[in-house]
């Protein structure tokens, strides 16, 4: 095996186990919070708190990332966001956390997060030969959504058991593991830019947009992916849950299968993915899973009654993503110089991940004030959406996965067929 790739899987099982420790802790928080006052808003903002600082700061992270170590941004991040956690296990030992506090944890922990993502990427790209960057990818979203399935459970059992302090413990105890591993054994090349002078931190923005201005094909694609996040996020992130349990007498443990299936479909993808055998056009590898994903996933989600039907919708929606990442990844390391990737990513984090709040705020806005209304009236329209759709509570919001669904599948066709993406 590879020497780099060899470090890389040291690197990445250490970092994957302080993920599902902070990933409890995330959940754990949401529980707590929804306890306070039963309000999804409630959740719905925790989730905007920690996008809007995250997509603000990497408008200007991208030179710091490229001008300092790495390794030490890595640990700076984790670092803050464990002293975080540590403030809100105090509070809590005390009796006086409140929301506004998880807030602005969230707040500086999406902060800091923009530094740590490029870095992070930047890193994998020094570790590993380019040739394994796919493989990568897929240990990534492998890992990715084993959390998304183990966080839940274990996190409401501790939760249960002990409380909010004792999912916290365990949570920093996967930080101390982590950050040694990184500081002690993890050994990141560091190449050092030429210097220029002073320059401002918004200079490596400017950098950054250069460069996609004068290559178009990558540009398009981190468009259109931040389009297809505005549409995943307008159901997925906030609307999923409601719609389940209005649809199925608010039945808990549907909602777990449901949520186990789609962490399941990820887990697939992402081993097939880092299996190293999957090879061919990454183009082509992008939209055509974006495509399945919509139209198998959320159409199958909108039409479905039934758990069977919305487990098999959960597998179809998030298997392909893996694919989704891995041919992304492969064009950016390929294309992109190493000695501005902190810059490029960083500007792309801002672009493609710009979307995702404003999806969030306005699925619920949706959900809750135009399509569930919508439902229930006897427009002309409306019936033939309720053939589909079905009636009562949650056909709202299954009309919304219908039309994101369509809609999505459609403009990832679109986006296969533009000239200056099939260029690459």
């Amino acid at each position: 095996m590879n020497h780099g790739l060899k470090t890389y899987i040291v690197f990445w099982l250490s970092q994957s186990l302080s993920q599902l420790g902070s990933a409890m802790t995330g959940f754990t928080l949401i529980l707590w919070a929804y306890e306070q006052n039963g309000s999804a808003m409630t959740v719905s903002l925790m989730s905007f708190f920690n996008y809007v600082p995250y997509i603000i700061a990497s408008i200007f992270a991208g030179t710091f990332v490229d001008s300092h170590s790495k390794k030490k941004i890595m640990l700076a991040s984790d670092s803050i966001a464990a002293l975080c956690s540590t403030a809100v296990f105090s509070l809590s030992m005390s009796g006086g956390l409140q929301i506004w506090n998880i807030y602005l944890v969230n707040f500086i922990t999406g902060f800091m997060n923009a530094f740590q993502g490029p870095a992070s990427a930047v890193a994998i790209g020094r570790i590993v030969p380019k040739d394994r960057i796919k493989q990568v990818s897929g240990m990534n979203a492998f890992s990715g959504s084993l959390v998304t399935v183990l966080a839940p459970v274990l996190a409401a059992s501790l939760y249960a058991f002990g409380g909010l302090p004792l999912v916290i413990i365990i949570d920093l105890a996967s930080f101390v593991f982590a950050f040694a591993v990184l500081a002690f054994v993890i050994k990141i090349p560091e190449e050092k830019e030429k210097k220029k002078g002073r320059t401002s931190m918004l200079s490596g923005t400017r950098e950054g947009l250069v460069y996609l201005r004068s290559n178009q094909g990558i540009l398009m694609i981190i468009l259109t992916m931040a389009l297809l996040n505005f549409f995943s996020r307008l159901t997925y992130e906030n609307i999923l849950s409601p719609m389940i349990l209005a649809r199925s007498g608010n039945n808990h443990e549907i909602l777990g299968v449901v949520n186990a299936a789609m962490g399941v479909g990820g887990i697939v993808g992402g081993l097939v993915v880092s299996s190293g055998k999957v090879k061919g056009n990454s183009v082509r590898m992008i939209y055509v899973s974006a495509m399945l994903s919509f139209l198998l996933g959320d159409v199958m989600m909108g039409l479905g009654r039934t758990a069977i039907v919305w487990s098999i919708a959960a597998v179809a929606a998030s298997l392909p993503i893996a694919f989704i990442n891995a041919g992304q990844m492969d064009l950016l390391y390929r294309h992109v110089p190493g000695e501005i990737q902190g810059r490029v990513f960083a500007v792309r984090n801002a672009l493609q991940f710009g979307t995702i709040p404003v999806g969030i705020l306005m699925g619920g806005f949706l959900a809750d004030y135009v399509l569930e209304p919508l439902m229930r009236t006897d427009l002309a329209p409306v019936k033939v959406l309720q053939q589909l759709a079905g009636t009562g509570a949650g056909s709202g919001m299954a009309v919304m996965f219908l039309c994101t669904g369509v809609t999505g599948a459609l403009f990832s066709l679109i986006s296969y067929q533009n000239k200056e993406i099939r260029k690459l």
